[in-house]
């Protein structure tokens, strides 16, 4: 199994301290914790797309080049990159680039995106977002295979022999479709033979297995293998402590303030007690081996082989989170990794090319 770090970079007051950095100040604490995941042997690194409070996490491709300068084995990220706002021409501009400053580390997760703010900055809505993503990913697509591309479209001036520059380092790229719950989202991953990521974060794990399972049967009516399917989940939340006791006690002002925001901003609220969300959602808190226990039940029902997990902090210690990642790396990552069989992410790829 491979494990990646998550971040949507929010951007509020330190549930512990009360204190809210400036931009600058979380930005870089960003890139300290791509460092640090590399550090502590993690496969991969990923940075969310959202354009509205508390998140500053608008540019990935600028993020994630900090990172690239930073790291040299760690995999690139988006998750996911919202490519029914973006013009395609210029997204394949900004990751192409991207590329070839990360040495060929770079893998995308693609999706519609979400919130109200896009369609007041982008003029996005929910009558025309999914063939905006589905219009974007297959021009971002043929821009990334052709040195060349004539193509007509819906949303944006068409292309005449149009040739797209820098030409990236992998000549193909493995782009995942992020999904929640939509069907629209796993039949283009299907019909194009790309890989899913679910989110598996709001809802006890039955709608996300049942999309799961409606991807591989759609996969193999495309006339795909299907030991070839290629899913990655997500996870609620994350922290390992010594004992559960420990984990709970730690995660507790976290999960509170969660739902307080879930609350005060109008989220859905699934699981009202932090006993009830470690029991019934994929958060994954507990002692090393409950988490290996938990990860081992759910990929029963998704047959996952990456999954992430957050970077982010918020309502734990700094000295916490790391101990948290520290034991995951140590204790909990070397079982799963040979107890679940995965295959390789592009940058481990790349680099044995290189390398020979």
């Amino acid at each position: 199994m491979k494990f990646l770090l998550l971040t949507l970079i929010t951007h509020h007051p330190d549930p512990v301290t009360g204190v809210k950095k400036s931009p600058a100040e979380r930005l870089h604490d960003v890139i300290d914790s791509a460092v640090l995941a590399e550090e502590l042997g993690f496969d991969g690194f990923a940075v969310g797309e959202r354009h509205e409070d508390p998140f500053i996490s608008s540019s990935p491709p600028v993020v994630l080049s900090h990172i690239a300068a930073r790291t040299s084995r760690i995999a690139l990220f988006t998750a996911v990159t919202t490519l029914s706002l973006l013009d395609p021409v210029r997204a394949f501009e900004d990751y192409s680039t991207l590329d070839n400053l990360s040495q060929g580390r770079l893998e995308l997760i693609i999706g519609k995106g979400n919130g109200a703010a896009q369609a007041e900055l982008f003029h996005v809505t929910t009558d025309d977002q999914w063939d905006r993503n589905r219009e974007g990913y297959e021009l971002f697509r043929q821009l990334w295979d052709s040195d060349e591309v004539t193509w007509s479209g819906q949303f944006r001036p068409s292309l005449v022999k149009a040739k797209a520059l820098p030409r990236p380092l992998q000549q193909k790229i493995r782009i995942w479709h992020g999904s929640a719950t939509s069907r629209e989202s796993v039949d283009l991953a299907a019909r194009y033979g790309d890989p899913i990521f679910s989110a598996n974060v709001t809802y006890p794990i039955e709608p996300y297995a049942e999309l799961v399972r409606h991807y591989r049967q759609l996969w193999e009516s495309y006339g795909h293998r299907p030991q070839d399917a290629l899913v990655g989940a997500g996870t609620a939340g994350f922290h390992v402590a010594a004992t559960s006791q420990q984990a709970l006690a730690d995660y507790r002002l976290a999960f509170e303030t969660r739902l307080a925001f879930a609350r005060r901003v109008g989220l859905p609220v699934v699981f009202e007690s932090l006993e009830d969300f470690v029991a019934r959602s994929s958060a994954l808190i507990g002692s090393p081996q409950q988490v290996i226990d938990k990860v081992g039940r759910y990929h029963e029902q998704l047959g996952h082989e990456v999954m992430h997990l957050s970077a982010e902090a918020d309502g734990v210690t700094a000295e916490q989170k790391r101990r948290s990642l520290e034991l995951f790396g140590s204790e909990v990552a070397p079982v799963l990794r040979q107890r679940i069989r995965s295959r390789p992410l592009i940058a481990e790829i790349n680099r044995k090319e290189v390398s020979l």
